[in-house]
C-alpha cells in the first residue's frame, strides 16, 4: 500500500501535466514540467541501476539508494 502512494502522485502529476493548455505559454510550462519530471525520473532509474552494480547486502541497498538520488539530481539539475 505504502509503495502505492508515490506511484499514484506521480501518475496524478503526470496526467494533470499532460492535459490541454488554455494558451501557448502554459503549453509550454507543461512542456517543460514533463521534461523535468522525465528527466529527474530517468537520472533516478539509471543511478539506480548503476549503483546496485557495486556492494552486497546493506551495501548493495545503500548503493542503489546514492545512485538512484545522485542520478535523480542530475537528470534534475540537466533537464531543467
Amino acid at each position: 500500500m505504502k509503495k502505492s502512494i508515490p506511484f499514484a502522485l506521480a501518475v496524478g502529476a503526470l496526467l494533470q501535466a499532460c492535459s490541454p493548455a488554455a494558451t501557448p505559454y502554459e503549453q509550454q510550462q507543461r512542456q517543460h514540467e514533463i521534461a523535468c519530471l522525465s528527466g529527474t525520473v530517468g537520472g533516478a532509474l539509471i543511478g539506480g541501476a548503476i549503483g546496485s552494480a557495486f556492494g552486497s547486502g546493506t551495501g548493495k541497498d545503500i548503493m542503489i539508494g546514492a545512485g538512484a538520488t545522485a542520478g535523480g539530481l542530475m537528470g534534475n539539475n540537466y533537464s531543467c
